[in-house]
């Protein structure tokens, strides 16, 4: 064999060594998993406007009141009215009044509840008749099927914090609680317990 048949076998031995490595090459690129960054999960803000809407309508009150909160008194009294809730801006407030009897003592009260759609909070403004006056808005917003509510305000001329909670939502009866707070949340007593059931419309009121 002489030199120049070496070279051409040379040669082509290179140039078959070439092919593969480039096919292997092309294939692993066309093979390769692909990497790519996933596009971050758009979260959409909860629209919670409608929160109460559950709430509209007549309501048959048990409440319980504890007279002397934040005092080491243990008193409380029983008192039995009707709440009824009416829908105001479409779903984004509502107002309610409540007129309760029991243990000699009357009481009436009001609440006007407003949706603020850049937050996504509510805030709940209270009124007692018998003083006539707006307590501070307690301000929250639901989560998994509860609502909590806080203010900070003056009691006695001591500033507490207040904390108003709505759970155990069923379609017919829900449940309301008040606390205040003298050492900054650490400890909180509860002064308000509501037990709500609701009243069913007369036939001929329904659509």
């Amino acid at each position: 064999m002489n030199e120049t048949s070496n070279s051409m076998r040379i040669c082509g031995g290179v140039l078959a060594a070439w092919l593969a490595v480039s096919t292997v090459t092309i294939v692993s690129a066309q093979t390769a998993p692909q990497s790519t960054t996933a596009a971050p999960a758009v979260v959409t803000p909860r629209d919670g406007q409608h929160d109460f809407d559950f709430e509209i309508g007549t309501w048959r009150t048990q409440l319980r009141r504890r007279l002397k909160p934040l005092t080491g008194s243990n008193e409380w009294i029983e008192m039995e009215g009707t709440t009824t809730v009416r829908k105001v801006w479409n779903g984004r407030a509502n107002l309610v009044e409540l007129v309760a009897d029991g243990a000699g003592r009357h009481f009436e009260g009001l609440s006007l509840r407003l949706y603020h759609p850049e937050a996504r909070q509510w805030s709940l403004h209270f009124s007692n008749a018998a003083d006539g006056e707006l307590a501070e808005p307690t301000i929250g917003e639901f989560r998994n099927g509860r609502g909590e509510f806080y203010s900070q305000e003056l009691y006695n001329g001591r500033t507490i914090l207040v904390r108003f909670v709505i759970s155990d939502i069923k379609a017919d009866s829900v449940r309301f609680e008040q606390a205040f707070s003298d050492d900054y949340g650490k400890t909180w007593e509860v002064n308000w317990i509501a037990t709500d059931t609701r009243i069913p419309e007369p036939a001929a009121a329904k659509p």
